[in-house]
């Protein structure tokens, strides 16, 4: 419970509260925060159901997780909860990517906002990447060629759905069909729809509700991977395939300033 109390207290800081200002939005006395937060006692099931609606964080995350080193940013809006999305870095600061493997990428659906499951994914560091939260995602079948089976497409997150640029493409993750990737047209405010072309013309469009869209990731860079055999591609290639394109173009950028 030693994570609860120091998150109790965190969580308040990062709203500018007091204690007797959350003891009143919560309808509790300030001796019990303050009892909560040093751990002098465990709270109620029920304060947990109030303090987790309150700051829309799910129980689990305020329970499982340390939350001292979260920033306001670090909780994502997804539906009507807010989850812990944190920017993982390296030793120098720098953003690392987190890679979905090919052959857990159906899993992807259920561990998307389980910190422990995106912690224990492999990361790797993209040096002229932009700003932003990015994650590499691979690419299955051939509707958006010219990448082809095994690709991967490294994306950055998108906070506002709803703002979604026309004519881009997008890793769309929806509650019934997983994860795919497509170009996208907003049709937000006419249907309260996006409507997924696939690039490859032998396959149709089809239309998503907004309301089933549970992350949408724009497209930043791919790799594709058709000239290498199918033994090559393990993560660990991909893993390195990623980290030498880095390397080059960030040795690139160097000679040409």
């Amino acid at each position: 419970m030693n994570n609860l109390s120091k998150n109790i207290k965190h969580l308040r800081t990062l709203k500018k509260l007091t204690q007797e200002s959350l003891a009143e939005e919560l309808s509790v006395t300030r001796s019990r925060i303050s009892s909560y937060e040093e751990n002098r006692s465990s709270p109620t099931i029920d304060f947990l159901i109030d303090f987790s609606a309150y700051f829309r964080i799910p129980i689990d995350i305020i329970i499982k997780n340390d939350l001292s080193k979260a920033k306001d940013v670090s909780f994502i809006d997804v539906g009507n909860k807010r989850v812990l999305f944190p920017i993982a870095v390296d030793q120098d600061n720098e953003n690392l990517i987190e890679v979905i493997p090919a052959k857990a990428s159906a899993g992807y659906l259920l561990g998307y906002d389980d910190p422990e499951y995106i912690e224990q994914l492999e990361k790797i560091k993209l040096p002229f990447l932009p700003k932003g939260k990015h994650r590499a995602f691979p690419i299955k079948g051939d509707s958006m060629l010219p990448m082809k089976d095994g690709s991967y497409v490294v994306a950055e997150f998108v906070e506002d759905i709803k703002a979604a640029k026309s004519g881009c493409s997008y890793i769309v993750v929806t509650k019934d069909d997983g994860m795919t990737y497509k170009r996208l047209e907003n049709q937000v405010e006419e249907k309260q729809s996006f409507l997924l072309k696939p690039d490859n013309t032998s396959y149709q469009s089809y239309e998503v509700p907004v309301v089933e869209v549970l992350e949408l990731w724009k497209f930043t860079c791919s790799i594709n991977t058709q000239e290498y055999e199918e033994h090559e591609l393990k993560l660990s290639s991909i893993i390195n395939m990623f980290t030498e394109l880095g390397v080059e173009l960030e040795a690139l950028k160097k000679a040409l300033v």
